[in-house]
């Protein structure tokens, strides 16, 4: 039977991402509601607002539920406001921004810029992307990394320009959180790497991948 992901349906692309998993050939289904939660193998929270996100995080009554998910190890995944949101601290937000406090890194929110500042990028990312192959990776209004913790991996960082070094991409056991919206450029292998990563989980626990 194959890995079942859940995509945080509250706001955001969360369409896109459930194309590109169904894409890497698992069953990819919304998540609102715990008892959605508790049906999947991996979940992953996607760009778009993030205060607003948080927000609606209490209003369904999601927050605690996906935080104790998350910290009994169920896989993750955050893009752009995701990451925000499975930080441990977050630079420039609302004072009534929540977060879910899964990796220990510390994210600027907006940092690349506002909408219209929307760019373009060719990333080295470990385990998935190398110079004769590289990532295309679409950043709008994205956070950056300005610090992890010492047991958080850097997976990859902006190549160069002004924000050259910066931290766009970073995993800690079985989460993992990138700056940028794979789900937008038709490359999977961000979202296969994910998905790698939740099987691996599965057969770890004993179950058929």
């Amino acid at each position: 039977m194959s890995a079942t992901i859940g995509v945080l349906a509250l706001q955001g692309d969360v369409r896109e991402h459930l194309d590109a998993l169904s894409a890497c050939g698992v069953r990819a289904v919304p998540v609102r509601r715990e008892r959605e939660l508790h049906a999947v193998d991996g979940l992953v929270l996607p760009g778009g607002e993030s205060t607003t996100m948080s927000k609606l995080l209490d209003v369904f009554e999601m927050y605690e539920p996906v935080r104790t998910a998350i910290r009994d190890g169920l896989p993750a995944y955050g893009s752009c406001a995701g990451m925000i949101l499975l930080a441990s601290q977050i630079l420039d937000t609302r004072p009534d921004a929540t977060h879910l406090d899964a990796l220990d890194i510390t994210v600027r929110r907006n940092a690349f810029g506002r909408q219209v500042e929307s760019f373009e990028a060719d990333l080295e990312f470990t385990g998935v992307a190398d110079d004769d192959d590289p990532l295309r990776a679409v950043f709008i209004r994205a956070p950056w990394v300005e610090s992890v913790g010492p047991d958080v991996q850097v997976l990859a960082t902006m190549p160069e320009g002004p924000a050259a070094g910066r931290i766009v991409a970073v995993r800690h056991d079985d989460v993992l959180a990138t700056s940028f919206h794979p789900e937008v450029t038709g490359d999977l292998r961000v979202h296969q790497y994910f998905v790698d990563i939740v099987t691996g989980r599965r057969t770890r626990e004993g179950r058929a991948s």
